[in-house]
Parts: structure tokens; sequence; C-alpha cells
């Protein structure tokens, strides 16, 4: 079982208990800090949105099911009131526990069931290979995304892919995709879509770019539909790099570098996911 599945696992097992990111990365075997990481690289959720999701569908069974007491379910799902409840089944489902338990039926409710990470059904990782990089400028558009709202990630390639080709200083003809940690933050991710430049001179309206280190990586292949990519990801951070022995670097959390062996109107292709880390080899 990947270090993902173990926290999955651990998590539907305790959930309805006031459990901690210390007691799941425990189960898990990763740092706190990777296991937020990895978890929203590899199932679109933070832990605790992946969590508080999972108490309220259970609520919402319940409610829908005829239990006599909202306030008996609030408590089992981990709210101290009804009203604490209530606002938070409110702004999840749209309706309020009144409404749900009312209309006795589930239909019109986005419950989150389960996830489950088969590991049989998960691709096979390549071996990677190890690139050390020069300090590189890389300059493109950014938005910030919670891990289980990522549906704009395309629009914004598609606005960058404008520019792509006529950025003045564009060092080579490699897009990058950047997924940097927000300080702070554990639900949302900073993404960026960039090209390397050879300076900060003359940029498009609205670029920003980001100075990454000299530094070491794991490279890995992911190859058919870019939308698969996080199950990719999930191998990598789930199995390789508990057991690699090898440390996350700080910055970024990785890159997916697009050279033309990917084609971005299909998004099929081969792309590369570079992991930084730590220390030398």
């Amino acid at each position: 079982m990947t270090a993902i599945g173990r926290a999955l696992w651990f998590i539907e097992s305790h959930f309805s208990d006031d459990i901690s990111l210390d007691e799941i990365s425990d189960a898990a075997g990763l740092s706190r800090y990777h296991l937020s990481r990895a978890f929203g690289l590899a199932t679109g959720h933070s832990i605790s949105a992946y969590i508080r999701a999972r108490r309220l569908s259970v609520a919402a069974k319940a409610l829908a099911g005829g239990s006599s007491s909202i306030l008996e379910v609030a408590l089992d799902a981990g709210y101290g009131s009804h009203e604490a409840f209530t606002r938070a089944f409110r702004e999840y489902f749209g309706i309020t526990p009144e409404a749900a338990r009312r209309q006795g039926h589930l239909l019109d409710l986005d419950l989150m069931e389960p996830l489950r990470m088969d590991d049989h059904r998960l691709p096979k990782l390549e071996p990677p290979r190890f690139e050390r990089t020069a300090t590189m400028l890389l300059a493109g558009l950014v938005e910030d995304y919670a891990y289980g709202a990522t549906q704009g990630i395309p629009s914004l390639w598609q606005k960058f892919n404008t520019h792509f080709g006529y950025i003045a200083g564009q060092v080579g003809n490699v897009a990058y995709g950047v997924c940097t940690a927000l300080p702070g933050e554990i639900e949302r991710f900073r993404y960026m879509a960039a090209a390397e430049v050879a300076d900060d001179d003359g940029l498009p309206p609205g670029f920003q770019t980001l100075r990454l280190p000299s530094q070491r990586y794991a490279v890995f292949v992911h190859r058919g539909h870019i939308s698969g990519i996080a199950a990719t990801c999930h191998r990598i951070f789930g199995d390789w790099l508990p057991a690699s022995g090898e440390e996350h670097g700080d910055l970024p959390d990785l890159i997916e570098r697009y050279d033309d062996r990917f084609d971005p109107h299909t998004g099929m292709g081969v792309t590369e996911i570079w992991i930084p880390l730590k220390g030398e080899r």
C-alpha cells in the first residue's frame, strides 16, 4: 500500500474522531509537510478538506435517512453547535441540514465518497534520471488554486500559449508548469505556466517571474494524456520518495516540463515531472 493509501485508510478508519495531521502522517510514514503536499497532488484534495467533506457527506446521509436530531448529527460530525454545523453544511452542499432532512433523498447533493487508491490500477513508474540545473529565471502567468478545484489550469495554459514563442528573451522552446506551496496554506497551491527567459525586460502584461536556484532533480516521465498526471504523482510521492532515501527540496513542489514530445492541442504525449531534491548524491 502506498503512503497515500495508508493515509486514506487511516482517515477512513478514524475521521469521526478528532484526528490530527501528526497521526495521519505517522500512519502514512511521511512528514506532515510532505504528506500535505503529496496528498493534494495525488488526490486533488487537501487533507482537511477531504476529512470535512467526508464528515459532512456522512451527516447528509444520516439526515436524509430521517435522523430526528440535527444537533446529534452535528456532534457526530465534529461540530460543537447546531449553528456551526448548519453554516458548514450550507457552504458545502448549498442547502441547510433541515432542507436535506425534509427532502429525504441525496440526489442533488454532491457527496464525497471514500477515495480508493487502488495500487494495481496506478501506472507503473519508470525509474527516474537525475539532473542538476543551473539557476533558472522563469516568466509566465500565475494563479492560485484549491487542490480540489484545478479546472482553471487548462484555461491558464490557453492564455499563456498565445505568448509562447514570442516572449522577449525566451530561452529555448520548452514550457514549464510549476507548482509551489503557498506560505501557511494547506488548502491551496500556486501554479505557474511559464517559459525560461534570459531577463525580465519587456515581458507581456500580467507576467510574473520566478527564479529557481541551482539544484538537483529526480526526473520522471508521464506518458499519455495530461489528465492522468495525478496518478503518476501519486506513485512518485506515495511510493518512490518514501523508499528512495531522498528528501524533497524546498522550491518548488514540482515542475512539469513540456517539450516537443507533448502535443498541447490534444493533451497527449510525454510530460516530464521534475522533483527537487535536497543535498548531493
